[in-house]
């Protein structure tokens, strides 16, 4: 059940940040809302999963990422970052700490050091608020193989005015981080 309910994030996931099409919803470009019903009926419908509206507070509850979000009165639901869709969520922007952290695979790191981070498919590249984050993240690209973890000298970027945001449930976010 507990492995289901992991599948079932997973698309969620993939609808709300990637492909609402896929189970033909839309997601409200300022906020990147999508009507909760429209969501339960649509992976109802067109997935190969069964989810009601108890299943769906349980996996937004249990995710230890805090990948969604529910509006106000529970009617809308969103991904709080990560999205390749052409969406706007507000977010705070904020002095980051002195350092952040990026956790990515030893095969991207020729074109780190040439390019530097880019967001690729996403809207901005993610930093993580600690080195162990960073680890977990950068093994989800680099397996079976270690990850590398890049310290980024955060504070001295926004010195230089390099403008950081931080999402709802605590990922930090830029644009682009430069090579040096």
């Amino acid at each position: 059940k507990k492995e289901e309910n992991v599948k079932l994030s997973r698309f969620i996931s993939k609808i709300l940040r990637h492909q609402p099409e896929i189970i033909g919803i839309e997601i409200e470009r300022m906020g990147a809302w999508a009507d909760v019903n429209a969501l339960m009926e649509g992976i109802n419908t067109k997935g190969k999963f069964h989810i009601d509206r108890p299943l769906l507070e349980k996996i937004v509850a249990a995710d230890s990422k805090g990948r969604y979000s529910f509006n106000s009165d529970g009617t809308k639901i969103r991904a709080n970052q990560g999205h390749s869709i052409d969406v706007v969520i507000e977010m705070e922007h904020r002095t980051p700490p002195e350092y952040l952290y990026h956790g990515t695979a030893w095969r991207f790191m020729g074109s780190i050091v040439a390019k530097g981070l880019l967001p690729g498919s996403r809207q901005f590249v993610h930093l993580s608020p600690d080195y162990a984050t960073a680890v977990t993240v950068g093994f989800r690209h680099s397996k079976p193989e270690k990850p590398v973890v890049l310290k980024i000298h955060a504070g001295q970027m926004a010195a230089e005015g390099f403008d950081f945001m931080i999402s709802d449930n605590g990922v930090w976010q830029i644009a682009h981080v430069p090579p040096q």
